[in-house]
Order: structure tokens, then sequence, then C-alpha cells
């Protein structure tokens, strides 16, 4: 499916670099700024995407509508098509639980729309071999065409929706969830006392595990606003599978705990961001 019309919801920087992504592979690519904020429309306009200004516009004029957006926005994303008649694609490529994706399809579907599945990994996808965009549904090879010598990978995984969010929801109960469990570890060793002894012991048994909880912690300050919701959506996909869910939630919580951090620059050191996990900040 190349040189179609996609409609993207909403560039943020994971967004604005697919809709860039799809504009490589010979798209038309448009959003709708009504409502959006300037660093939005900053993003769009970077990455070359033209503004239908309105929903209704850029559903009318859509083949494909591709929603990147925080987990907790994405029901109310896809409730934002009901009243535009939309009846093309709707791919649904936020980190929410396989069960949330298929409520989503049935959702989508209902209104008379096809509902693609999809789980993005990966950093913004500025270069090849860097980000792919897994996806599940019966439409979903038309939607991964539209990306064939993009600098994003586009992967089909199977017909049916649930599939790309519980490989999503697997990979960054890992990548993440243990960056927040060696965050509060570093905080728990604080707080207790013997972080120095902690840091000793790790450097004889578990080298280079110094440098990687700081680092996670560092890198993912500044985006733990959009890591609660995240480790809230796995914890309920570990449930949905007969499987115990606290991990994740506890993650949300540490997550939850930094996000006045949002969009932070530079990022704060490790002994401000264990103050602030543990409540003891000045």
């Amino acid at each position: 499916m190349t040189s179609k019309h996609i409609g993207l919801l909403h560039p943020g920087e994971m967004g604005a670099s697919i809709g860039a992504a799809a504009r490589a592979a010979g798209n038309r690519v448009s959003w709708a700024s009504t409502g959006r904020s300037d660093e939005s429309r900053r993003r769009a306009a970077e990455a070359g995407i033209e503004d239908a200004h309105t929903l209704a516009a850029l559903a009318a004029r859509s083949d494909v509508l591709i929603s990147v957006c925080p987990p907790e926005a994405a029901k109310s994303v896809a409730e934002g098509i009901a009243g535009t008649g939309f009846t093309g694609i709707f791919v649904d490529a936020n980190a929410v639980s396989s069960t949330t994706a298929r409520d989503l399809a049935s959702m989508v579907e209902d209104l008379g729309a096809h509902f693609v599945d999809g789980g993005i990994i990966g950093p913004p996808a500025r270069r090849k071999g860097t980000t792919r965009l897994y996806l599940s549904g019966t439409e979903a090879s038309r939607v991964a065409s539209a990306f064939q010598g993009s600098p994003l990978a586009a992967v089909v995984i199977g017909p049916h929706p649930g599939a790309a969010s519980a490989l999503k929801m697997s990979y960054a109960a890992w990548t993440k969830g243990s960056a927040a469990l060696l965050t509060a570890i570093r905080a728990l060793a604080h707080a207790e006392g013997v972080e120095a002894a902690l840091l000793e012991e790790w450097a004889l048994s578990k080298p280079g595990l110094e440098a990687r909880s700081a680092a996670g912690a560092r890198d993912n300050a500044f985006k733990a606003w959009r890591f609660a919701g995240e480790m809230r959506e796995i914890a309920a996909t570990f449930e949905g599978s007969g499987l115990p869910g606290g991990f994740h939630w506890a993650a949300a919580d540490i997550y939850q705990r930094l996000t006045a951090y949002k969009d932070c620059d530079p990022a704060p050191d490790l002994p401000e961001i264990i103050d602030t996990i543990l409540g003891t900040r000045a």
C-alpha cells in the first residue's frame, strides 16, 4: 500500500519520525493542528507533515490514520474518529495491553473502519535498522507496505489485533521494567545507608551494573511521565494472562514519582533522582 494518504494522530517526537518515514516512502502525510501545542506544530513542520487543521478534514482525506500518543490517551484518540465517518484503516501504535488493543479493535470496527494493532520498539525512526513497527490485523500487510524503503521497518506478525501490543508489552516489561527496578534498588540502598557497600559488591560480582543503573535512571527521568502509564498497561497484560502484575505496578509507581522531570534538559543527576523517589529532596 504505497503512495497513499496517511493521517497522523499526533506528532510527538516518535509520531513525527513515523510521519517523516511515511513521507520518505512516498506517501502524503497530514495531521490536525486544532488544539495542539506550538511544539507539536514545530515538529510537524520540521517533518514536512501537512496540516489538515481539523480531525474531520484529516479523516476525510486519509486512507490510514495512525495513533501515536501516551497509552492513557489511546482510547480517547480512537473515540475521536467516531463522528468523522472514517472507513479506512486505523492503526493504534501505542504502548497498550493486548486486552486494550482488542477492545479498541472492537470499537473502531463497530464504527465501520478497519483496525490494525501496532507496537513500536526502538527510538524515533530516523535511521534504518533502529526502529521496528510491529503490526497485527487483517490489514497489517497493507500498512506495512506503506513504509517500504523508509527508515522504519514495519513487520507483520499475525492477523489478530493484540499480538503486536503483546510483543511490545513483553519487550518493554524487561527494558523499562528492569530500569525502574535498578533505580528503586539504588534508592533502597541509599535509604538504608548501604549504597557504597552495594556498589563495591556490584563491582566484584556484577561489573557494569552500577553504570547501567545510573544511566537508566538519568536517561528515563524526562520520559517517566509516559512510562508510568506504559507500566500499568504491562501489568494489565500480565494479569490478563493469569500472571502477577505486581512487578510492573511497582515500576509504574517509581516512574510516577519522577513525572516532574517531564522533558527536562539537562537530565537530573542520580542523587537528585534518588531523593525525588524517596521524597527527601529539599
